[in-house]
């Protein structure tokens, strides 16, 4: 069996330190701080490999594309350090649902390591509020009150999260239902009032979409789902660190009140890395200019284009320590799916890895022991 070294800073849970990490085959079989390590303080950082399971796309390549489309997404993501994700439908409609996610299953299932490997698929409604739509298309909106149960039992298999308004009629079955079934239920898209939202997080939701970002926010007489999330331990949050859905100003506050519970997601769609231009996304025309996504009808927010190589340095930037950062973007938004082999230099776990130079670029990645982009960017 194949035995790799790799050395430089080791990112850990609480801190960052010189040593090196040993591979066996996909597993890492040794992890050791030593500071006489030849990288020393000049070596790259070695980080979990990232995980985004709030992405719609990336590269040109739509998630509900069809197999084709989710492997050229895959590979275009392992060049910004995501070595697991998963790939994301927004609200359409239920027929539309169901072929995505024949389509997921099916690239799952083909278990290549050549790319970004998905762990499962998200689904961002369509059981959200007509008045919290976000860029969402209000026309295929449902609620779980009118839709036979027999129909939603085709789409849990291999789903890992599921955006729910808590206050539309039929919520609270359907998050005990599918939090029965295994799935994250995520509150977002929602006009929830705080004892909606809390309802919805007794009922079993773990989550929140894109926090702050089409929800009730934080009134401090009529505080919403934003205020609820941020003050039960128990519930993660997922944060955009693009600069635009939430400003730069509350990331590190939002990162001290929920320790280990912040997952950054790109919530990315396919027009990401494609520089500027106009889109077809999910029906709706969307414009990129200057790094910022916006519906072109009205001018709100349409997702992001960055990725999370983008969402780690950004958080730093702002204050947030690099192993928060990093946890935020690997072993977090694992724990929040129940995935619990990876995400984490640690051994026994998956040797999937990411090398980040001095200005946090990533110059190698490593998937299931495997150097998809060389160490060094050789």
């Amino acid at each position: 069996m194949t035995v790799v070294i790799v050395e430089g800073q080791l990112v850990l849970r609480d801190r960052v330190t010189p040593g090196w990490v040993e591979v066996e085959g996909d597993r890492i079989s040794a992890v050791v701080a030593d500071r006489a390590t030849e990288a020393g303080q000049d070596g790259p950082y070695i980080c979990p490999g990232f995980v985004d399971i709030h992405v719609h796309g990336w590269g040109g390549q739509d998630a509900a594309g069809g197999l084709e489309a989710l492997d050229g997404m895959a590979r275009a993501l392992v060049a910004h350090g995501v070595t697991s994700f998963l790939p994301t439908a927004e609200t359409v409609p239920l027929g539309a649902l169901a072929e995505f996610a024949d389509h997921a299953r099916a690239f799952i299932d083909q278990r290549q390591t050549n790319r970004a490997e998905a762990l499962g698929f998200n689904l961002e409604g369509p059981f959200i509020s007509p008045r919290r739509t976000g860029a969402q298309n209000p026309a295929h909106i449902r609620r779980p009150a009118d839709v036979d149960r027999r129909v939603l039992e085709q789409l849990v298999p291999a789903s890992r999260v599921w955006t729910v308004a808590p206050e539309v009629d039929g919520a609270l079955s359907l998050i005990r239902w599918l939090s029965d079934c295994g799935v994250a239920v995520s509150l977002g898209h929602s006009d929830a009032t705080a004892e909606e939202a809390s309802a919805g997080f007794d009922a079993g939701a773990r989550s929140t979409t894109h926090l702050f970002n089409a929800m009730t926010a934080l009134d401090h007489h009529a505080p919403g789902l934003a205020a609820v999330a941020l003050a039960r331990n128990d519930v993660f949050v997922e944060l955009i660190a693009d600069g635009l859905h939430v400003d730069r100003w509350l990331w590190p506050t939002v990162v001290r009140a929920k320790p280990g519970r912040v997952v950054a997601v790109s919530d990315a769609i396919s027009p990401a890395g494609m520089g500027d231009g106009e889109w077809l996304v999910g029906g709706l025309e969307v414009a990129v200019r200057a790094g910022e996504c916006r519906l072109v009808s009205n001018g709100r927010l349409a997702g992001s284009v960055i990725a999370l190589d983008d969402a780690v340095s950004n958080l730093v930037g702002s204050g947030v320590t690099l192993p928060d950062a990093v946890a935020a973007a690997s072993r977090v938004p694992l724990e929040c799916i129940g995935v619990t082999d990876r995400g984490r230099l640690e051994v026994g776990a998956v040797a999937d890895m990411v090398e980040l130079d001095a200005d946090l670029r990533v110059r190698g990645v490593m998937k299931s022991g495997r150097w998809l982009i060389p160490s060094g960017g050789a």
